[in-house]
């Protein structure tokens, strides 16, 4: 397998050992985990740890890394999915991990920042040092939110605006408390804003195109984590905790985050901080 996918990493801290991978959700960027990474540190440090280094590269076609184009990309189905893309992204960021000195890292994902996480378990299991799975799912689309995904990809492209993505910004009913605070709506907005209308496309497709991964939980034999936001509309403990026991290699550790949302990282940075860096001790 071959890629030119080119990843933009930020490194939020340098350090000894295996790298925490931080990799971020649609339709944002890196950027998601600012606060988390702070508190990561931090904790760290009140632990009295030595640092250990923090990545969060942008996901092709967000933040700094360029839509991949139609050679890395792959073929495309005849719906306009990208059935490859999710497993030339998993090893442009393999690629990533060597051309930083390292074979093995702790993977964190977030969303479908979780799927990139399971497909590098599929795909290159001797990499996964350990692997957090937060506010995501290893099932494939189902025919209805394969079909939405694709739905907005044409809009984003055919409008060239980020617009179709907006929502992700706005509150719900039923939404956490930070979700529905003023704070949370102009971050999101400007996150999303900042995003290209190419790049969200090309995710979507990825994302719409990923194979079913379920199978790959029994797998799992490295430190697990799971994390859920008891309010998250997708994701929820109820749809999470089967893949905890799905997880029969190893021992996962489920939290359960109260009045938390879909996006932990930003919602909660400092409870996802604290799953993160128990995760980091058992893998340790």
């Amino acid at each position: 397998m071959t890629t030119n996918m080119t990843l933009h990493n930020t490194i939020y801290r340098e350090g000894s050992g295996l790298p925490l991978v931080l990799v971020h959700a649609f339709p944002v960027d890196h950027r998601m985990w600012d606060a988390c990474a702070q508190e990561l540190s931090r904790l760290t440090d009140e632990a009295g740890m030595a640092p250990f280094p923090i990545w969060a590269p942008d996901m092709p076609g967000s933040g700094h890394s360029p839509v991949p184009d139609s050679a890395a990309t792959g073929p495309v189905a005849a719906d306009g999915s990208y059935p490859q893309a999710l497993d030339a992204m998993a090893k442009a960021y393999l690629n990533l991990l060597h051309e930083g000195g390292q074979e093995r890292a702790i993977w964190v994902g977030l969303s479908m920042g979780g799927y990139l996480v399971m497909d590098m378990q599929r795909l290159f299991p001797e990499a996964v040092a350990g692997l957090a799975l937060c506010d995501t799912t290893a099932k494939a689309d189902d025919d209805e939110h394969r079909a939405n995904r694709l739905r907005v990809a044409s809009q984003a492209l055919e409008g060239q605006s980020t617009q179709p993505v907006m929502h992700f910004a706005q509150p719900q009913s039923g939404d956490s408390t930070v979700k529905r605070s003023p704070a949370f709506i102009e971050t999101m907005t400007a996150w999303i804003k900042d995003q290209s209308p190419e790049g969200i496309a090309w995710r979507q497709r990825m994302a719409a195109g990923r194979p079913d991964l379920m199978d790959q939980l029994a797998r799992i034999t490295a430190p697990a984590a799971l994390v859920s936001g008891d309010l998250d509309p997708s994701s929820p403990p109820s749809v999470m905790e089967p893949l905890a026991q799905a997880m029969i290699g190893t021992q996962p550790v489920f939290t359960r985050i109260a009045d938390c949302g879909h996006f932990s990282a930003v919602e909660h940075p400092d409870q996802l901080a604290q799953a993160l860096l128990a995760l980091v001790q058992r893998v340790s």
